[in-house]
């Protein structure tokens, strides 16, 4: 086969395998919303499962490795081969990467009675699976700059393992090192990946308007320099999350990424939610930091998991929601444009969030908020099923905008 289209046409099976997007958008969005409504009946104390952790902590890695890991490969699964020029990974191969990653989703859920070892292996499984097809790819397409995406993919794998090995030891998985290792490299996904395409997509909409007020090119001095002080600052927040320098250094790179983000235009987006929500996405970033700095220097302000949920549900659930409407929509031949269910999802997220933050400095309604932001997110994710799953799901028609 000498082109992707060509690849394509020649596959006779599931039009959801056709490409990497399909299967992972649609799966990981399935689960988000599923694994939430399973964690509100746990709340609720009308459920109990035989996880492999803890309650807290199974809710936590099931959506950073769960959902993100789904998030993370499908756009991965379908920008690499554009990076590369390399053929998409189509068909039975890319049916085994999204059973790998069903499979661990059912050992980490119902594997209470498993020996650690075999579940951590599972879930561990479609991580390495996933990074030696994309650096097959990178590698064989000599395209060097974006092997940075496999190490972070690798960091992220390294923290989904250390997660199983403080949930099989007497840690507590939901407050180690392996969630905020792999939330740290979900973030710098976030602040690589986002900082080319949030100004690029701002730019060829404002561009298409005749706006003459455009974003700053990406990938400027100064946003290596904040990536590079994302990255120490994170790396700290890791190893010793709860000493000054760290505190001070979240701070730091809060004020630098809302520079950073200020230098996109955002404000002149208004008119397009695929775009301003970007925009709002990578937003979280920086605050997810500042609330973060605030909770490791002054503890009693405000609750660390509330400021971590500004990273968690906010930056990740929402910058991959954006991101997954965004490229169903081109890739399936649909209009880049948002409608009013597609801003409905972007509101009902952000509500969430919201309701979630509020709910750490409201000990005494904390249940019934957390009750809200859960609907409120199974909602938004039971929205983008049933709009874009139809997409996902049939063959391709018409050309990508």
């Amino acid at each position: 086969m000498k082109t992707t289209a060509d690849q394509m046409r020649a596959w006779r099976g599931p039009a959801v395998l056709t490409f990497g997007f399909r299967p992972f958008f649609l799966g990981g969005a399935i689960w988000a919303g599923l694994a939430m409504t399973l964690w509100v009946a746990m709340l609720a104390g009308v459920l109990d499962l035989p996880t492999a952790f803890d309650p807290t902590s199974w809710h936590a890695h099931e959506f950073l490795y769960g959902y993100l890991g789904a998030a993370a490969a499908g756009f991965l699964l379908t920008a690499v081969p554009n990076w590369t020029g390399q053929l998409p990974v189509v068909g039975w191969r890319l049916g085994g990467l999204a059973a790998l990653w069903l499979l661990g989703r059912i050992v980490v859920t119902f594997g209470g009675g498993l020996p650690a070892l075999i579940v951590a292996l599972i879930d561990l499984s479609f991580y390495l699976a996933l990074i030696a097809v994309l650096a097959r790819e990178i590698i064989r397409g000599k395209n060097w700059r974006n092997l940075v995406v496999v190490l972070m993919l690798g960091v992220m794998t390294l923290g989904n393992a250390l997660f199983h090995w403080d949930g099989a030891g007497a840690g507590y998985g939901a407050g180690g090192a392996g969630l905020r290792l792999g939330l740290g490299a979900g973030i710098m996904m976030i602040g690589v990946i986002g900082g080319r395409i949030v100004p690029s997509f701002t730019r060829n909409w404002l561009v298409r308007r005749g706006d003459g007020v455009l974003p700053v090119p990406p990938m400027q001095r100064f946003d290596k320099a904040a990536l590079l002080m994302l990255a120490m600052a994170l790396l700290a927040w890791v190893i010793v999350p709860k000493a000054l320098p760290t505190g001070l250094g979240l701070l730091v790179v809060g004020v630098l990424h809302l520079i950073r983000l200020s230098r996109w235009a955002g404000h002149r987006t208004g008119a397009e939610p695929l775009v301003w929500v970007l925009h709002v996405g990578y937003l979280f970033v920086p605050l997810g930091a500042l609330a973060v700095g605030v909770a490791v220097l002054w503890p009693g302000t405000s609750g660390t998991a509330a400021a971590q949920h500004l990273w968690m549900a906010g930056g990740v659930g929402l910058m991959t929601l954006a991101v997954m409407t965004r490229a169903t929509l081109g890739h399936t031949g649909q209009p880049l444009t948002a409608g009013r269910g597609t801003v409905g999802i972007y509101l009902l997220l952000i509500a969430a969030v919201v309701l979630r933050v509020v709910a750490g400095g409201l000990p005494d309604i904390a249940g019934g908020l957390h009750t809200l932001a859960g609907l409120s997110w199974v909602a938004a994710f039971s929205t983008f099923v049933v709009i874009y799953g139809p997409l996902l799901m049939r063959p391709r028609r018409g050309r990508a905008v």
